[in-house]
Parts: structure tokens; sequence; C-alpha cells
């Protein structure tokens, strides 16, 4: 299970929870996790969490109700929530067992996940998820849920992978821990315009080159950490300037603490993005 010391402002208490961000005190993260390109899932019991917000657009499913409250007030009750990315939101009630799912809101997955809940609500029934916590596997549930997500997309994606975008995904791990990439260096590289490769990236793997970049550092540092690198060493190896860069990205996309990259959480990374 996921599991988390949270300090709130009325009491300390052990809780059970995905994240705190905007909680003061220590977090110990514990539990299993995933990271693909655009995707990032924590699978466990969810807590309550204060007020906050993230660029990733979140889906929370569990096997039983939970509350998510918005920024004016607003109670979303159901044991499938889609919070839009930027939204402020907090948890009120959780659930002892249940999956947080974090998709890039650039992403073909994540952008649809971003319309569903505008369109029908943060917890709306009709267009629930094939989410069953219960009794699939992490790994087969985020498929199973990008899989219905990227169905809702309407654009032609191509079958065959173009020659230039197959280059670009060797060549960027070996780019990744030497700083900033260009994407108009990236293109010169495999003898491409910059227009053309944005566009052919992310048609055909579902997510535009400069956020897939950043989730591929997000998978060196996680490697590194489970190596057992501290978290200065893992941030440099990854590409950011420090740990403290390597933390304020964590946050500011998925509204999680450092710790959430602990080696105490099992992780299935699968193949390099």
């Amino acid at each position: 299970m996921m599991k988390a010391l949270v300090t709130n402002e009325a009491t300390t208490s052990a809780r059970s929870v995905h994240y705190a961000s905007g909680t003061s005190g220590e977090l110990r993260w514990e539990g299993t996790a995933l990271l693909r390109a655009g995707v990032l899932a924590f699978g466990g019991s969810i807590g309550p969490t204060a007020l906050h917000a993230h660029h990733a657009v979140q889906v929370v499913a569990s096997c039983t109700p939970v509350v998510v409250v918005d920024a004016s007030g607003n109670r979303h009750h159901g044991t499938h929530v889609i919070v839009p990315a930027d939204a402020p939101h907090r948890i009120a009630s959780g659930a002892e067992r249940g999956t947080a799912i974090y998709l890039d809101p650039e992403s073909v997955a994540g952008a649809a996940a971003d319309r569903r809940a505008h369109n029908y609500g943060w917890a709306d029934s009709a267009h629930s998820l094939p989410i069953d916590p219960e009794r699939e596997t992490l790994a087969e549930l985020v498929a199973e849920v990008v899989d219905d997500l990227e169905r809702d997309d309407s654009q032609n994606i191509e079958q065959g992978r173009h020659a230039a975008v197959t280059e670009v995904l060797e060549l960027l791990p070996s780019l990744v821990g030497d700083g900033p990439i260009r994407g108009a260096e990236v293109a010169r590289r495999v003898g491409i315009s910059a227009t053309r490769l944005t566009h052919l990236f992310t048609e055909q793997v579902g997510i535009p080159l400069r956020p897939y970049i950043l989730w591929l550092r997000l998978h060196v540092a996680i490697s590194r950490v489970r190596s057992g690198d501290d978290l200065t060493a893992a941030a440099h190896a990854a590409g950011f300037a420090d740990s403290s860069h390597l933390t304020r990205t964590c946050r500011r996309t998925f509204g999680l603490p450092p710790s959430a990259l602990s080696h105490r959480v099992q992780w299935d990374l699968g193949d390099a993005p």
C-alpha cells in the first residue's frame, strides 16, 4: 500500500495518501508505482490531502467512492474522478484501496481525460473509465485507461512510424544527461525540419517532443535513485540543474514531493521511454 506520514494544521497523524502537496512535515512514500511516457501511476490506499494543484490531469479510481473538493467547494463523489489540469482540489474522503494516475495534458490520453472532465464533470458515472483496482494489476489498469482515452481522440494516427521519429527515440536517451535539449537541434540531427518533426512526433508517439523529454528525464532520475544515488546525483544524471530543480518539476507537474521517487517505492519503469 502507498503510505505517507502527513502533518497538517490541526493534527499530526499517520495517513495513507498518494500525495499531500501543500502540507508540512516529512512524507514517507512506499508502495507500487508505474512510469511510462506521459503517464505516472500509484497504487495503494487513498487518504485526505490539502488543497493543491498540478499540471498533470489526474484520474483517481477506487473500489469505494472518494470525495474530491474543488476550489469553489463543489464536492465530486464517485469511484472514478478526473481532476483537470491545473485545477485546485483536495481529497476530502479517501478509500482503502485505489489508484492515482497522472497524465500529461499534452498527450493524447491526457487531453482526452481533460476534455472528459470539462464536458461531463469530474465524477460522471455515465462516462467512467474501465478501472477495477480490485481486479487488475497497475500496468493492466493503466493500459486500459490510456487505450480508452485515446479512442476519444479524432486524429488519424499513422500506423507506420516515420524513420525520423524512430531515430529520435533512439537518440534522446543519450542526450538527456547533457542538459537542455533543443528540438531544432534534434531535428537537424535526423535531417528533418523542426516543424515536421514536431507534427510527426506528436502524432506517432502520442505526446509532443518537449514533454516527452521531461518524462524521459524523470525515468532516468527514478532509475538512478533505485540504483542507490541520492536525489542530487540522480537529478544531475537526468539533466536537471540540481535536486531543487527536480523537486520543483515534480511538484509543479504532479503535486508530488521528491520522496515519491524514493527507492522505498516499488517502481515499474518498463522499457526506457
